[in-house]
This record gives C-alpha cells, structure tokens and sequence, in this order.
C-alpha cells in the first residue's frame, strides 16, 4: 500500500470509527485520579505518575511518582471512582514499577555522578506498604520487566548520560547493560543478580549502550531498545545470551509539518529521520511493536513493527499525526523536533484480539490499533490528560490505563492524573466530539484553539468558528457540520488582507455581517503588536473594513479585551455588541463592559456587566456573547481548572437593557439570569474540568452549541469540548 493510499484508509478508518450504524466495542474514559491525592502530607510543588501497573487482580494501581520520590496506590474496586490507596516514599527517584505476587518492585536511582552512577531495587509489601528489602543493583536503572509467571525480572540499567556534557551526546561512559534476578514469591534473590554486557553491539556509539524500555514475551526472551544508540536487542533471558541484534533504522517522513511557525502545515519533510524507539511490547513469540520517539537525534513520530531476527514488517509513518489534527490535538510547537512524540505503549491480549496503544507524550492522545498480523486497523484515539507516559491494558477488566506524568498544577493548570478507560459495546465512542475532514490532497484539515463561534442564519447545524493568536499566521474561519457526531470541520478559509495572510490578529469573537461575510473581533495585546479591533471579512475571508477600538476606550485597556461579537438589529440599524473580557481600567471592580458599535454611523457606546466574584487567586471574566431573540447569552467563566473550576455559566441578559451610554461617563449596569452550568457538560466525559468555554452559538433551529478552547495543545491536553445545550429558551 502507498503511503499517501494509507494515509487517507487510517482517516477512513477514523470516520468510520466515529460514527457507525452498529453496535461496536470502544475504549471510553470512565475515570480520572489525582494523583496529589495520594500525596496530601507531603511538601511537593509537583506530583508525577510515569510507569503504571497493577496487581494481578487488577483491583489496585500502582504508580511511579519520580518527582515526589516514592510509589503511589489507587484502589479501583470501584473502577469509576478511583480512591487513594495510598503512598510509600523512597530514598532517590523511583524510575519503574513492577507487581509480582503481593510485592511491588520498583528500580530507584540514587545517582549523584553521572561518571558513578547508583541505584537499589525496592520491595514494597502492597498490603502493609512497607519496603520489605533492597537489591544493589551497581548503576542507575530504568526500566524493570516481569516474565509470565513471575521468576524472573530484567532491568534495563540505562546509566544515563549527562545531557548538559558536550550537548548530551553519547558515549559517555559508563555503558549501560541489562540486570536479570530470579524471583520467589515475588521478593528477588538479590545473590541471582547478573548482568548482560550489550556494549559493542550498536553502530552509534556502540560503546556507550544505553538501555530503555524492556519487555519479555511468553518464551522468557526479552527484547531491549537502546533509544540514543538506535538498536535493538533480543536476549534469552534464561542464559543471559545475545539472541540477535539490530538497528532500529530511519523513516523518510513526506507531508509532515517541520516547523515551529504558527501554523499548521503538512507540506515538509525529514529524510532519513533514525527512529530511536522509547517503549517496546511483544505482539507474540516473534513480533514487537516499538515507539520511535526519540531523543537528541532523531524521532520518526510513528510506531514501527519487528520480527526479533530484524526484518521490518510495518511501519506507521506521520498517519498518527494526521490523526491527532483531524482531532485538535497536533502540537505545532513541536513540529520542529519530534511532532506527537510517541513515548509509552501497551499491548493488550483480549480473548480474540491482540490492541496496540500508542501513547502520544505531545499530543496528549492515545491511538489505539488493533493487530492483524499485517498492516495494524486503527480503531480511535482517546484523550489522556497531559504527558501520557505509564500504559497498562487490564483485559480481565476490559480497561486501559494511563500514566500522565506532566503536573502543570504550580502555573495554575492542569495537574497530573491517572486516567481509565473501559472497552464498552456502543455505536461509538465519546471522543472526539469535534474533528475536522480531510483535504483533497490527503493532508488534514489542521485546526487548534477554537475561540468564537456562530451559527449560520439559515442552515440547521451548520456553525462557523475561528481560532485565536495560538496560530499566528494562519488566522482562519472554519465551517462546522454539527449535524454529525462528531460535528465535523468542513472547510477553512483563511483571513487576509491585500491578498495575504491577515497579520496581527488574535480573533476571539465571529458573527454574520448580514451581506454573506462575518465580522470578527480580534483580542488586543499592545505588548504583542496586536491592536483591539473589529474587522469585517467577506464571504472569501478577505477583510474589507478595519475598525479601531475609540480612543475613550484604548484609554484605559488592558490585554483581556474583546472576547466576542453579536448584533443586534440589521442593515443600517445593525449595532455589533462586543463582550470585553475583563474590567479594564476605568471599571469599577467587579465590572466589565459590554461595548457597542453602529457600523452605519460610527457610533460606539457600553452598558456595564456585573461579574462573579471569584475564588482567591482566581479572575472571572467574559468570554462569549450571541444575541438571539429578547436576550444577549454571555458565557462567563473562571480561569481556573480541574478541581478549581468553580465557574463556568451561560447567563442572558434582557435585549431591552442593551442601551449603550457615552464610554467615559457613567455607564448602565444590565440584570442577567443564569441559564445553565457548563461544568457538570464538562464532567460528562470522566476527565478533569477544562478551563476555557471559549464559544456559544444558536442554530437556525433554536439549538444551543458549545465548544472549548485548548491553548493549541501547548500546557494543555488539546482536549476540546463540544456540545448541544438543546433548544435554547
């Protein structure tokens, strides 16, 4: 199969997958843990959850927690509500996590030198959640793997190198090797202890091998990524021998997006780009799957297909990048280095199938494949937080899990989670619940940051939005199909000027100018060059007026400014209402402004809106206005997420009250009425709460629709939200 004829069957497949007639079986997310839960008493700014995994019987997680320093529990008795299990601090940093029996194994490295590098194998009792005894293991180790019946562990002893040495560029040494020890009633013999030399063995710098991920398959051979080295390593686990070896070769990536630029733009490539694979699993006795991550010289951002004696059977290309834009989720801030970065993996051997899962670290997405033998069928991706890293398959419970490393809690965002999804029979999955088509040239519809949205006047379900200053020079208005689950992005049409790229807009608010065109309000940042503006586009996105905000207005600005647009009234008697974000300087506290201007005469005037008032540490502000009938709906919101989120509503205020007074002067203060609490929408789909409910439309058949914002993927989840509130009142 031709990759450009690959590519477009993978988003088949991803259509296919989001709506079928029949009844299928999907992972949907039915949980999230905290992890500082588990972590109250103890004085950390971060938390982290890397490697997961599980008792035999599936009823308990347990997490790597590097950051604090020890391993974290959850109790998933209950599996859609997670309860903390409790935590057992080490001396160093925790770097894997394996269970046998009723002991948690878990490699710590205690490594001060880079030259000397230590570290200790842990036994933790999971019933008494003491350390019941300690292996030296002579080096700073990774990653720990378990056999099938729980004799034998391997660890991959990486003795990392230091990545502010000569760039971080290997050798140096000393080289890593593979740790095997026998296991009894899951404690280690620590006297069993020997060491695999795989030295020499890698045509990149050979004499520094430095393991990563490990993994057995049921004939006690274990497969080995060396990720810095590019080569893989199969061992007979039993003698400790060397069964093959090989490099984990290149990919020419084609229709990639290579640079850093503010847009999205699958026109690049990377010739001959080394995979240095991270996670490695066994498909079964003669095939493993590997993610090509990568590390400083590489990373082919897909997962590649081995036989053991070396020979490539499947290889994924960029196809799970066009995935994860179809879905929102491509992070253009990494398109200069390794795009999606696929990172952990699992797979999962349900009773007729064997599942493939790819954790992506920088989209936040997780495709799942299933193995066919050949060529893997895509099934779906599902969200996972932010840094997915740990990844468990509990099949005897038909769920998945993973590990978000990332904590981002300490800048007011999203902290680190656990997440669980469970396989369930439905006609499709929950997410996405927005994604957008394919070009005519088999690339996709590239999209992030949606911040305003309208509805179109006529057509039922059919809705346009636009995407903030995230991606600077690719200002663009898309066309939704909300007549499809999930809606569906259509087309996008990018704003110019002067037959250009439209500068220097950070578009947050889109109506319909009445004439076939829209008028869009662009969010000032004066420390960004970005003025406070209307601007009018016609029906091919080229802007045909430019209007600034009046001088009485730019008087007292701040950067929280224009944050959407309606009108009300048409033709000449059209007045555009413009919600401003948050008080700006002549605002009394707790205030802001609704602004007006008549496109017919020039006229510009404001009504004051009165705020919520806040959580400490916290803002309130606008973020939406859509005037339908005898109301203005205005979406204000918090800044705040997860847990904080205490603030996210649909108020409306009374049309009659939208009489705007001369800026500068005293200005009227409108009655609003709460209409609905996005947050229990927000929960519906078992994640932690998103911040920012960006845009509110109404449809030409009275339905109300909602979507979210997601920052471009950068500090975030990429998550989007998209919903129906159902017939608006």
């Amino acid at each position: 199969m031709t990759k450009p004829t690959l590519l477009a069957a993978l988003a088949a497949g991803l259509l296919a997958s989001a709506a079928v007639p029949a009844q299928a079986q999907y992972f949907n997310r039915i949980a999230s843990f905290p992890v500082a839960l588990n972590t109250p008493d103890i004085e950390a700014e971060e938390n982290s959850a890397e490697i997961i995994t599980a008792t035999e019987d599936g009823m308990i997680l347990v997490y790597s927690n590097a950051l604090v320093g020890g391993i974290g529990f959850i109790d998933i008795t209950d599996v859609a509500n997670p309860q903390p299990g409790g935590f057992v601090e080490l001396d160093g940093g925790p770097t894997s996590v394996s269970v046998i029996g009723g002991k948690a194994l878990v490699s710590v490295d205690t490594t001060e030198d880079f030259t000397a590098p230590t570290g200790y194998l842990a036994v933790v009792d999971i019933e008494t959640l003491e350390v019941d005894s300690m292996c030296d293991l002579g080096g700073q180790p990774d990653a720990i793997a378990r056999n099938g019946n729980g004799s034998l562990i391997a660890i991959s002893m990486e003795n990392q190198r230091d990545e502010d040495f000569n760039d971080g560029v290997i050798p140096q040494l000393p080289s890593g090797n593979v740790t095997f020890l026998d296991v009894a009633e899951g404690t280690p013999d620590c006297s069993s202890l020997r060491v695999t030399d795989i030295s020499g063995l890698a045509d990149i710098a050979g004499e520094d091998a430095e393991p990563e991920y490990t993994d057995f398959n049921s004939a006690n051979e274990l497969v080995v990524t060396l990720q810095e080295n590019n080569h893989i390593v199969v061992i007979n686990g039993d003698s400790g021998e060397v069964i093959s070896h090989f490099s984990a070769g290149s990919v020419d990536l084609e229709g990639i997006d290579t640079e850093e630029d503010g847009q999205l733009s699958f026109t690049g490539s990377q010739q001959a780009r080394l995979r240095e694979p991270d996670a490695v699993q066994w498909l079964d006795e003669d095939r493993f799957v590997i993610a090509n991550e990568g590390d400083y010289e590489g990373g082919a951002r897909g997962f590649t297909i081995f036989h053991k004696d070396g020979t490539e059977l499947y290889e994924s290309g960029p196809s799970m990048e066009y995935i994860a834009a179809q879905l929102g989720h491509y992070p253009e801030g990494r398109s200069d280095a390794k795009g999606v970065e696929p990172e952990g993996m699992e797979v999962g051997f349900w009773d007729d199938e064997t599942l493939i899962f790819v954790n992506q670290e920088r989209s936040s997405l997780v495709a799942v494949y299933r193995d066919t033998g050949g060529e893997p069928e895509y099934i779906q991706s599902v969200p996972s937080g932010v840094g997915p890293e740990g990844a468990l398959a509990i099949p005897s419970r038909n769920l998945y899990v993973t590990a978000n490393e990332t904590d981002l809690s300490a800048d007011g965002l999203a902290p680190a989670h656990v997440m669980i999804f469970e396989r369930q029979d439905v006609e499709a999955p929950d997410y996405p619940q927005i994604m957008s088509a394919m070009n005519e040239d088999g690339t996709p519809i590239g999209w992030v940051a949606l911040s305003g949205l309208v509805a179109d006047a006529d057509e039922v379900g059919k809705l346009y939005a636009v995407n903030d200053s995230y991606l600077s020079i690719m200002p663009t208005i898309y066309t939704i199909d909300a007549t499809q689950s999930p809606a569906m992005i259509t087309e996008a049409m990018l704003v110019t000027r002067d037959g250009a790229v439209a500068e220097a807009l950070d578009l947050e608010g889109i109506t319909l100018d009445g004439e076939g065109g829209f008028w869009l309000a662009s969010e000032g940042r004066t420390d960004r060059d970005i003025p406070h503006m209307l601007y009018r586009v016609d029906g091919e996105g080229a802007i045909v007026e430019e209007v600034s905000f009046p001088e009485a207005l730019l008087a007292n600005e701040i950067r929280f400014g224009a944050e959407g647009i309606s009108p009300l009234g048409e033709g000449e008697d059209m007045v555009l209402w413009i919600a401003i974000q948050r008080e700006w300087g002549d605002d009394p506290e707790g205030m802001t402004k609704l602004v007006s201007y008549k496109p017919s005469t020039g006229e510009w005037g404001a009504v004051h809106y009165p705020l919520e008032t806040p959580a400490e540490g916290a803002w309130v502000g606008l973020s939406e206005i859509t005037i339908n009938g005898d109301y203005a709906y205005i979406v204000e919101r918090d800044n705040q997420i997860a847990g904080n989120a205490q603030l996210k509503k649909l108020y409306r205020v009374p049309v009659a009250e939208l009489v705007g007074a001369e800026i500068g002067g005293e200005l009227p203060v409108v009655s609003k009425q709460e209409v609905r609490d996005f947050i229990p929408d927000l929960e519906a789909l078992n994640g932690y709460v998103l911040d920012k409910v960006e845009g509110f439309a109404i449809d030409a058949d009275g339905i109300g629709w909602v979507v979210t914002d997601n920052d471009g993927v950068d500090d975030s989840s990429g998550e989007t939200n998209f919903w129906s509130i159902g017939a608006v009142e």
